[in-house]
């Protein structure tokens, strides 16, 4: 069991990143096969948290290269991503889970600056808060 505790962490690590991995699947085959729900989510929600503090430290960062030939963003990204965040405030890292778009919002908490606390208790509710409706779902899905 405790290697299906570990891919799941992976899982989840991989899923807050910015590659395309989806942590919730493996999630509700362990809760099928028995697994308990509050271990599973604990490992999943901490996988996943960690990961999107990879992506706040990258944003942290980020900036010291923006004047690089290499650099991805545009200037005018960063601004209009910045000039969001600061509209919808530091509460926006409740929603960092979403699929569409909550990785890039861990990347820009770290450009802004966000206290890493703020940033791990905020991220960590939210996605904690998604694992936990997983497990809702295992236990009302008729499959």
């Amino acid at each position: 069991m405790i290697t299906s505790y570990l891919l799941l962490f992976g899982s989840a690590f991989l899923a807050a990143t910015l590659l395309p991995f989806y942590s919730e699947v493996l999630l509700f085959a362990l809760l099928r096969e028995g697994g308990d729900p509050a271990a599973l989510v604990a490992v999943a929600t901490l996988g996943n948290t960690l990961g999107s503090v990879v992506n706040w430290w990258l944003g942290r960062y980020l900036l010291h290269f923006q004047n690089r030939r290499w650099f991805y963003f545009k200037p005018e990204q960063i601004e209009k991503a910045q000039r969001s965040f600061q509209r919808y405030g530091f509460w926006s890292l409740l929603f960092a889970w979403l699929p569409v778009g909550g990785d890039a919002l861990t990347l820009i908490a770290g450009i802004m600056r966000v206290r890493l606390s703020l940033f791990l208790l905020l991220v960590g509710l939210g996605k904690g808060l998604r694992y936990i409706s997983v497990v809702y779902v295992e236990q009302w899905s008729p499959f």
